[in-house]
Formats: C-alpha cells, structure tokens, sequence
C-alpha cells in the first residue's frame, strides 16, 4: 500500500470539512457585522504569513492547516459578499454555488475534453444554453465558461477577427491583410485595449467613439467614422456595443449598432458583462434587450447571476464561428466520439485545453433561483441603486452625478463652494477633497464604494449586485460619505 502525504482518510476529510463548514456557516451569519475590508498593509499582510519564505521540509497536520487557512482568509479578506461592499461588479456569491466548487474541485474533470468531462461538459452546455435564455439570445449558440469578462470577450473578439478577415489569420497572421479597425466609445471597458493588443491589431486599431449626455456611444459619430475609414482606405471590421459600462452603467443604442452592422457587414459584438443579465426584467429598455441581436455577447455569471468567482460565458451566434477560431486537432488528440452522437469538446471552443469545471456553480446556482428569482433579485438591485440617487439627491452636500442600472455616482461638495463647483481651481480641489474621501470610506471598513470620472469630475461611485445589500445599508453610504467629507474638508 502506498502511503502518500496528500492522502487523507474519509474520518479524517469529513472530520475536517464539517469544521470547514461550520466555520464558513458562521462567518455568512456574522457577515454584515464585519468589516467590508481589512486595514492592514501589503507587509502587514505578509506577516500574517510567516517569517520563512522557504518551501517547508516537512508537511503539517492537515487539519491545522485547514484552521489557518480559514483563520487568515475569513479575517483578512476584503469581503466582496458584505452588504456594503458597492465598490467593484463582484457580486454577492451564492453560498450554494459555493458548495458546488466543493464538489467540482473534488470530482476535479478536465472539462476541455467530453470524454474527461463527460457529465460536466453536459452541465456547462446546459448552463449556456440557460444564461443566453435569461438575457433573451438565441439558445442554439455556441458558447462556452471562462475565467471573467476579460476573456469573455476576447474569445468573442477572437472568432470576431477569424470571421472579418478575408485571409488566412491562423496561418499568415493579422498583419497579412488590411489593418482591421473596432469601434467602442470611449466609456468601454480596457479589456479591449488589452484584447487588441494580445491579438497583434494594436492598440490604435480601436477608434474611440463620442459618446452622449448619457454617456451612451453617440450612433452619428460611429456612423461617420467608419465611412470616414472607409474613404481613406482602412478595413471596418468590429463594432463593440456596452450593455451597462463599468463607470456608470450606461447602455448604448444597441438596435441601432445592430442594424447598422448588418448593412455595413460588420461584426456587432456586445460587451454585456455587467449589465446583460437585466435583460431578464420584464421591463427592461428596448436598448438592452437589443442585445440578442449581436454576433457575439459576453456575460460575467459572477457578477449579476451571483455565481462565485470565476465564472464568465462567451456567447457567439454561429458555433462554426467559434469553432472555426479555436479548433485544432492535434494526433495525440483522440476525442472524436461516436459521428452519430458527437460530443462537444470544448477545447476546440476556446483557447483552453485543461478546464475547471466552472459551470457547476453556475448551474446549481440558477436551479436554485429560477428566472422569477433574478428578476426578483435584479430589480431589487436596481431598485436600491435608485434609492441611493434620491437619499444622495436630497443632502446639500452630495451632488448625484449618474444613474443607470444599479451604479449610482455622487460626489461630495461643501456648501461654501457649490456654487463655484465648475471653476477650474475649485474643480481640482473637490476632486483631491473626493478622492481622500474614498479612501478614508475604504480604509474605514464601514462601506467601500470605488471611483469614477465623469466629465473630469472624481466621483465617488456605488454598485449594487448584491443580493443582502438593504435600505439602511444604502443609507449607511451616504452618511457616512458626508462624515467623511465634513472631518476631510
């Protein structure tokens, strides 16, 4: 018999995890009452860890080392799942979805492979076709889970390029034919730039489009400047529409881009990894549902479906498109399957060949919810995002600067100089005075919002997907704001 160190014996694994359980049930009671972060610093943080940077000789008792871990997790966290965390779009982790990466890490299936994963890749098919049901596309996608929106969308960017080009990508590379050219506004996200950079276009192959008072991308000016390319000879290729940008939420004409695509022959990918999953609201603006209309959308399950961390979905209207951009067959590959019953290798979907089983989470989590669950859940949300606009809106040192969704930004500004808030010199005080103020919120621990700038103004910017997030911790936010920018200004 082989006795191996990382064995445990089934007392001893359930011995453990029954304290691990009972440790991690006790913390998502205690939750609302601990601070949302720590206010230890990177070396402070280190010390935690020890003194030795050496790789231990000799292994621990396994269970002290599961009460460590805890120990130091659970109480040096930041604690994206807190009522009052508004800071980024992480959301609230479903504890059941929790439980799920138990059982996925336990299993632990190689999902690039059916024959691997053969259960699993059944699972992360059917999880999907679920999530492009919720935000209204088409069911019979191609699509598959990767770590967050970053990758989410430049895998859609990747079988974007595939498709656009008229050459062989794979074998002569981007530079081969015209220079490619995407159009974003100027409120998208840096994955872009990142994803333009990482496929060789370059970063200057993205034109930046004008956006509106809203913060939308301005339809005119996308339309002048693709005929503008065109005239002096450039390659419009991409045009990337924001369901919900990261700043304020805000969703660009979507329907228009889409029809435009269609008569331009461009391909109109969606960047829906906030704001996509409100597309299940009854209600939803047209704008937003508009988005079944893409080629492509990414969705971040760890965001607004409340799944646990990682989890994103690209979803891409032909599934040739998607496979055409990542398929390989390598001989030491024998993963064919039955021609009568072919199994969907997701390797051949996405840039991965070694998987998690990242769909589990995802799955339990939206059995355990429903559709009528997100729509409860998400409005809710919005709803509290509102809220925190009128309590902001009615104090005379707030001024409420956006809304959309449920991303609410404000800033502080003291009664003397809100009258003078646009002068140059004032301007630049209020946005020191409201970046000090962040920093003492998140240093606090009380509420951690985040920032924006919105038209040069530092703002102090709130997120809700959180499905613990109350009224009171609502107003919570703004008191504290205002606290803050009375002791700081």
């Amino acid at each position: 018999m082989r006795n191996s160190p990382a064995e445990l014996s089934p007392d001893d694994f359930r011995a453990i995890g029954h304290q691990l359980v009972d440790r991690v049930a006790d913390f998502l009671a205690e939750l609302p009452d601990k601070p949302v972060a720590p206010a230890l610093s990177p070396r402070e943080m280190r010390a935690l860890l020890g003194t030795s940077d050496s790789v231990p000789a000799k292994g621990e008792d396994p269970a002290r080392v599961a009460r460590h871990a805890a120990d130091l997790v659970i109480g040096n966290s930041t604690l994206n799942g807190h009522p009052r965390f508004f800071g980024y779009i992480t959301s609230s982790a479903s504890p059941l979805g929790a439980l799920g990466d138990l059982i996925a890490s336990s299993v632990n299936p190689n999902c690039g492979a059916w024959a691997l994963s053969p259960i699993a890749s059944e699972i992360e098919k059917q999880s999907v076709r679920w999530i492009a049901q919720l935000i209204g596309y088409p069911a019979d996608c191609g699509g598959l889970l990767v770590s967050g929106g970053n990758m989410a969308n430049m895998v859609c960017l990747i079988a974007a390029i595939r498709a656009q080009a008229d050459w062989d990508v794979r074998a002569l590379g981007v530079s081969a034919g015209k220079a490619l050219r995407i159009y974003a506004s100027g409120e998208v996200h840096t994955w872009l730039q990142k994803g333009a950079d990482i496929c060789g276009l370059g970063t200057n192959a993205v034109r930046s489009v004008a956006v509106d008072d809203t913060l939308a991308m301005d339809f005119g000016a996308l339309q002048r400047m693709v005929a503008e390319d065109r005239k002096a000879g450039h390659r419009p290729a991409i045009v990337v529409g924001t369901a919900g940008s990261v700043s304020t939420g805000a969703i660009d004409p979507l329907a228009e881009i889409a029809a435009f695509c269609k008569r331009e022959t461009l391909w109109f990918h969606v960047d829906g990894a906030y704001g996509a999953p409100a597309a299940v609201l009854p209600d939803a603006s047209p704008a937003l549902k508009a988005l079944s209309l893409a080629d492509s959308v990414a969705v971040d399950p760890h965001k607004w479906l409340y799944a646990p961390i990682e989890a994103g979905c690209s979803l891409v209207r032909d599934p040739e498109k998607l496979r055409g951009a990542f398929s390989f067959h390598p001989p030491y590959y024998r993963f064919d399957g039955d021609a009568e019953d072919p199994p969907t290798n997701f390797y051949e979907w996405g840039p991965q060949n070694s998987r998690g089983f990242r769909a589990l989470k995802v799955w339990m989590t939206i059995r355990q919810v429903g559709r009528d669950g997100y729509v409860d859940m998400i409005r809710d949300d919005i709803a509290l995002a509102r809220e925190l606009c009128d309590v902001a809106a009615r104090r005379d040192e707030l001024e409420v600067l956006t809304h959309s969704l449920s991303i609410t930004t404000f800033r502080y500004i003291p009664k003397k100089l809100r009258a003078r808030s646009a002068e140059p010199k004032v301007l630049e005080d209020l946005n020191a005075l409201n970046a000090a103020i962040l920093e003492k919120l998140q240093k606090d621990g009380l509420v951690y919002p985040s920032n924006a700038v919105i038209g040069g103004r530092f703002a102090i910017r709130a997120c809700i997907v959180n499905f613990r997030t109350t009224s009171a911790d609502v107003k919570a936010l703004v008191d504290a704001t205002v606290v803050a920018g009375r002791a700081l200004s």
